[in-house]
């Protein structure tokens, strides 16, 4: 059917049929895969009534780009969410929101990657510009390893615009610069925050840059001048992550 998508892989399949179930219409698994990982996966589908059919795997190998370990899902079209979406998490949320702003990454992988280290560290959100921005597909999926059928991705019309109503809900926005005279380690996360990484090589947008409160940058130590955007995000993120936990009380 032209109309569904094909998600693929393990991982992938089976957080769709855990918190999406409705949206998957068939599954197809490569045939002879009957090991446990697999079995599980029948289980999940039997209880959500989805069919389930057995293709060749050379077949399958031509309906999608990337390691699809045997088993693809089609399902209805993504979710991604609008600017409202936004005001309605906030205001669903009892704790300092943490939110990641993702400006101009294009690469699918790198979008996967960041929707899978923002639900790791406990990110409300990921915001996304309509344009010129990676958006959900097959592949930010299966590197997203599950995260992104669970981490909300809301694509704004205008990101210094919600960057300003941001500010008004009294979150502070930080970007970060390689310039920027302040480190990482120096900035105060542990409040409502909005952190902002841009595209790899030309950064943040001079618009976005001018709606930050704060810029900051990573410490580097070796001979490389920068971090793929994924692995930085991932620094920032649980730097942020770790602040908010100092001022948790042991359990």
């Amino acid at each position: 059917m032209s109309d569904l998508e094909r998600i693929y892989g393990l991982h992938a399949v089976e957080a769709l049929l855990r918190h999406h179930p409705k949206r998957v219409k068939q599954i197809w698994l490569a045939e002879g895969r009957g090991d446990p990982r697999v079995q599980a996966l029948l289980q999940l589908a039997g209880q959500a009534k989805v069919r389930v059919g057995q293709c060749e795997r050379r077949e399958m190998d031509a309906w999608v780009e990337g390691v699809h370990q045997g088993v693809i899902a089609e399902v209805s079209p993504s979710q991604v969410w609008g600017d409202a979406m936004l005001d309605e998490l906030l205001d669903r949320t009892e704790e300092p929101p943490l939110l990641l702003v993702l400006d101009g990454v294009t690469d699918p992988h790198n979008l996967g990657a960041c929707l899978r280290t923002a639900d790791a560290a406990g990110a409300l959100a990921v915001i996304i510009p309509k344009d010129k921005s990676a958006t959900l597909n097959a592949t930010v999926r299966k590197v997203a390893c599950g995260a992104a059928e669970v981490m909300p991705l809301v694509a704004v019309t205008n990101l210094a615009r919600t960057l300003e109503k941001l500010q008004q809900r009294g979150l502070w926005v930080v970007g970060t610069a390689g310039e920027a005279e302040q480190e990482l380690y120096d900035q105060d996360l542990s409040g409502p925050t909005v952190l902002v990484m841009g595209a790899e090589g030309k950064g943040m947008r001079r618009l976005t840059r001018e709606h930050c409160d704060f810029l900051v940058r990573l410490p580097m130590a070796g001979s490389v001048s920068s971090l793929n955007v994924s692995v930085a995000t991932g620094v920032c993120l649980f730097e942020a992550q770790r602040q908010r936990r100092r001022g948790r009380p042991a359990s």
